[in-house]
């Protein structure tokens, strides 16, 4: 008898999309397995051509609604580094601080709200709100810190509009940024359920490991979010001007989306691979949480990568708390005094890059003397993860392929759902069906 598993569900191709698994075996013999992307682009890169250079990232924030500010800094970064405009300091660490509520709000909805109800046995998070209504509460809570740090700092939570090139149109207030750490600094007895709910269920997490390469930002000085170089667990530090090199997207038939190599057929992206690269500069309160764990670096479970989530919601916190008093430390410009930036026009060509929430995000842009976009690019995190995820079931398969169908369906569904894939619609569970003969080609 052949087995066949079709997973189909709104799985990413570029932001948002479906994808299915398709399993074949014949008396437990693997016969086929492969992650099809079959959502159709849309051509963001397309739609910056022939716009102005202050439009292009208002236009790229539209990719996604959950990395909207990710997207519309690395877009900044992109225009800033193509007409040399630098940001000031108090400006970097406001930017930072607007990406750390972001990445804050987004782990928190991945664990609260998709892999929580996994490990609970939940199809969803509705039913969790009778059998952990307190956990719900607070994850509730934390998700709106998050959103709360954006809107402080950005004006609203999703297409901020007050990041521009080459700085802000408008500041937070001093009162605003002193509520803000009372928040965050309030926060942590929430962490700590999330903690301590996450580590009683931990064993539910499967002990599966495959050895790739790791990729995303790093710096000396500080756990990589806004600013690094890109680093290969591999080969070491690389040059952001080659990401092109770096990425190596390649079409494979069975994608509408690109693929993604390096040194070896794939690599990982995420919150477990800066966790693996840049573990020593975690916060105290970051590396508790993952001694709690037992995570450390470097790890090849991808289930891990919700812990590595919860690591670093942590240190975010952390990091937020310590912006805010450098900000204040220093004295934040009366929005009065503040002087918008004023941007010497030029042709060039820039490259931007920033860890989203789900890895590490490229953006190029090509200008020319008016500012006008010629040509645009961007790679996105998911993107980068297929391939990774495509090796990870032609080794998890084999292994699994002799149990109920039940824990086949629920091991693969929770294998995607593990890399957070960037959706902001996406559904909780995936539809399994287990057909006696594979389907016609």
């Amino acid at each position: 008898m052949s087995q066949d598993i079709d997973i189909e569900g709104d799985l990413v191709t570029r932001v948002e999309g479906h994808g299915e698994i398709v399993v074949n075996a014949t008396d437990g013999q693997l016969e086929a397995c492969e992650w099809h992307v079959v959502e159709s682009p849309r051509f963001f890169e397309s739609m910056v051509v022939g716009r102005d250079w202050d439009e292009i990232h208002h236009i790229v924030s539209r990719i996604c609604g959950i990395c909207s500010v990710t997207h519309t800094m690395t877009g900044l970064k992109a225009v800033e580094d193509a007409m040399g405009v630098e940001l000031s300091e108090q400006d970097v660490k406001l930017r930072k601080l607007a990406l750390a509520g972001e990445t804050l709000q987004s782990h928190v909805l991945h664990l609260g709200y998709l892999a929580l109800p996994d490990l609970v046995g939940a199809k969803s998070v509705v039913p969790m709100a009778n059998t952990h209504e307190e956990e719900v509460r607070t994850v509730i809570r934390l998700h709106k810190l998050g959103n709360e740090l954006i809107e402080t700092v950005a004006g609203r939570s999703t297409h901020a509009q007050r990041t521009i090139p080459g700085g802000f149109s408008q500041l937070p207030s001093e009162a605003e940024l002193r509520d803000l750490r009372a928040s965050l600094e309030g926060s942590w007895n929430d962490v700590e359920t999330v903690v301590d709910l996450v580590l009683s269920l931990a064993d539910e997490l499967p002990e599966f490991t495959r050895e790739t390469e790791f990729i995303s930002l790093t710096d000396p000085d500080e756990y990589a979010l806004y600013d690094g170089v890109p680093y290969s667990s591999d080969t070491g530090e690389l040059d952001l001007a080659d990401y092109r090199e770096i990425v190596n997207e390649h079409v494979v038939e069975q994608s509408t989306a690109k693929f993604t190599k390096h040194n070896r057929d794939s690599y990982m992206v995420g919150a477990l691979a800066r966790f693996n690269n840049n573990y020593e500069q975690l916060g105290p309160m970051a590396t508790a949480v993952a001694d709690r764990f037992g995570l450390k670096p470097v790890c090849h479970n991808p289930y891990l990568n919700n812990v590595a989530q919860l690591v670093e919601t942590a240190h975010l916190i952390e990091r937020s708390i310590e912006l805010i008093d450098s900000v204040l430390e220093s004295g934040l410009e009366a929005q009065s005094d503040y002087h918008k930036p004023d941007v010497d026009v030029t042709a060039g060509q820039g490259v931007g890059a920033i860890e989203a929430p789900r890895g590490i995000l490229f953006h190029e842009y090509t200008l020319d003397e008016t500012g006008t976009a010629l040509e645009g690019n961007c790679v996105i995190p998911t993107n980068q993860n297929h391939a990774n995820i495509q090796l990870d079931m032609e080794r998890l398969v084999p292994t699994i392929i002799d149990q109920p169908e039940g824990e086949i369906e629920h091991t693969l569904e929770m294998l995607v759902r593990a890399y957070d894939p960037c959706i902001s619609c996406s559904t909780h569970y995936l539809d399994v069906e287990f057909v006696d003969t594979p389907p016609e080609r």
